[in-house]
């Protein structure tokens, strides 16, 4: 194994300067085997999460492979995405990579959330299809995005709206009160299960879906309201979002994952806490990432626009990724050369002890073959 360098690359983009306090709008790090300059690399970007130190990164460049764990203006912003600007700052790290450090295959790696993220990228980068955030226009830069080579899809969510709607409570009975509650649609109430019986799950399910639709509505009527007002945008909460029924039941979507447990520990402690996806937002962060209706956050519409060969990853213990999202995943993708693997994991490879590696070895391995 080689031994690695990083670099840091700090950037601006064409919609995003550098910042009063002297920070610019990109950051990342760059992996490398010390003393070469690898043709081939990968690029890693999460809506809101740094992925500049991604596990993946000191691995990938033991085998020979570039590394840039790149951050938009959005690390840790979540509140105040738009996804047309996150597509710009993530080209400027594709441009960086052809340009300064001399790669010719740029392999998009997209997981977790950020696996639609990138799959929007390399969508948007071979023909812009997608609509502006409501109240707003697309800026000139998204139409000269450059398209990656290959695309990896790991412990990947579907899309932003898709991965929300699915850990919706949907009996929430009032959106402003965090405590209120429809009983019969209520997951942890034991009268209604685990197990769950097919006509509540498919109950839910529409409950959930028609949550997302209402909010997208308050957000449109709310932007119409204020306008007059001098404003041009607000912020709201949301609130439970951790009411996946598969996260209690083992039964529905089954795999080796641990039931009764989530990201953040017990997932009806964690439902009621002030902790979870999308809890806060601005009117259009919400129409841009989150909603059914409106977002171009979505996988499927991308995924079936990507023709480059892909692989599509998903570890069998995972208890935010199903063995279905993966599937779902791969059947979107519009590439006639592509790839499913379950690996054994949960969702950051964190164990088995060797999962991370058995990863890595699985991507340089595919990459290489096609590199």
């Amino acid at each position: 194994m080689s031994e690695v360098e990083r670099e840091f690359v700090s950037l601006v983009s064409a919609t995003g300067q550098r910042n009063g306090a002297g920070f610019n709008t990109c950051q990342g790090l760059y992996h490398r085997p010390r003393g070469s300059y690898p043709r081939v690399a990968f690029i890693a970007t999460h809506y809101n999460v740094d992925f500049s130190e991604h596990y993946l990164a000191p691995l990938l460049a033991e085998r020979g492979f570039g590394f840039l764990g790149w951050n938009t203006r959005f690390r840790g912003n979540e509140a105040f995405f738009l996804l047309e600007h996150a597509l710009i700052d993530i080209g400027a790290g594709v441009d960086w990579l052809k340009r300064e450090a001399g790669v010719e295959t740029v392999v998009l790696l997209g997981n977790s959330g950020g696996g639609s993220l990138m799959a929007a990228y390399q969508s948007q980068a071979l023909g812009v299809t997608m609509t502006p955030t409501p109240g707003l226009q697309l800026p000139e830069a998204v139409h000269q995005l450059t398209a990656a080579d290959l695309y990896v899809s790991l412990c990947a969510h579907g899309g932003r709206p898709e991965v929300l709607t699915a850990w919706f409570d949907p009996a929430v009975a009032d959106e402003t009160d965090p405590s209120s509650v429809v009983a019969e649609l209520d997951m942890y109430n034991s009268v209604n299960g685990p197990p769950f019986a097919a006509d509540f799950v498919a109950r839910y399910r529409s409950a959930q879906v028609q949550r997302n639709h209402r909010i997208s509505q308050w957000c449109h009527a709310e932007l119409c309201r204020i306008r007059p007002l001098g404003m041009s945008d607000r912020a709201f909460n949301v609130y439970r979002t951790w009411a996946d029924w598969r996260l209690i039941d083992g039964s529905l979507d089954p795999s080796n994952r641990q039931v009764g447990l989530c990201y953040a520990g017990d997932p009806h402690k964690a439902n009621y806490s002030p902790r979870g996806i999308g809890l806060t937002n601005t009117l259009r962060t919400w129409l841009s990432m989150w909603s059914l209706s409106d977002s171009h956050c979505s996988g499927e519409r991308h995924l079936q626009r990507i023709r480059q060969p892909a692989l599509v990853i998903q570890s069998d213990a995972d208890t935010g990724v199903f063995p279905s999202d993966a599937q779902a995943i791969y059947a979107g993708l519009g590439s006639a050369d592509k790839q499913v693997q379950m690996i054994a994991g949960d969702h950051y490879l964190e164990t088995p002890t060797d999962g991370r590696a058995n990863a890595a070895d699985m991507i340089a391995a595919w990459v290489t073959s096609r590199s």
